[in-house]
């Protein structure tokens, strides 16, 4: 970078002068998905809560018209049954992260069941505010 002579003294680079300028503008707002972590945990613990108790609509109540028909009763009944007594003896998660794939914006868990037994690593795929995937892995 060429320097901005400012005198007497050391020149200030243009690095320097825009870095100044951001000091004194100040950090950026937060984008607007700065809160969609804690909105979409709200989303994932009702997911969580119709688990337990095998209710395939509250399941599927956020999610595309595609993520609700490729979603059965039976198939959540067989998620209960692999994961609904854990969940039952309690649980906590832990928000990971966020990808950005194909278009998706992916969210990441991990999922620490009170039993002690083996955690899981929870994906939730969405696009346009609406569940376009969730896995268990």
């Amino acid at each position: 970078m060429k320097p901005i002579s400012r005198g007497a003294g050391a020149p200030i680079t243009l690095g320097q002068v825009l870095f100044c300028i951001l000091l004194l503008v100040g950090p950026a707002a937060p984008a607007a998905s700065a809160q969609e972590p804690e909105e979409m945990e709200a989303t994932l613990q009702k997911m969580l809560g119709a688990i337990q108790t095998k209710s395939l609509a509250n399941f599927v109540e956020d999610g595309d018209a595609s993520f609700r028909a490729g979603m059965s009763q039976a198939m959540l009944d067989g998620v209960n049954t692999q994961f609904g007594p854990r969940l039952k003896q309690g649980y906590s998660v832990t928000f990971v992260g966020r990808l950005n794939q194909q278009g998706y914006a992916v969210y990441l868990w991990k999922l620490e069941f009170k039993d002690g037994g083996d955690d899981r690593l929870v994906t939730m795929a969405v696009k346009n505010r609406k569940i376009v995937g969730f896995f268990l892995r």
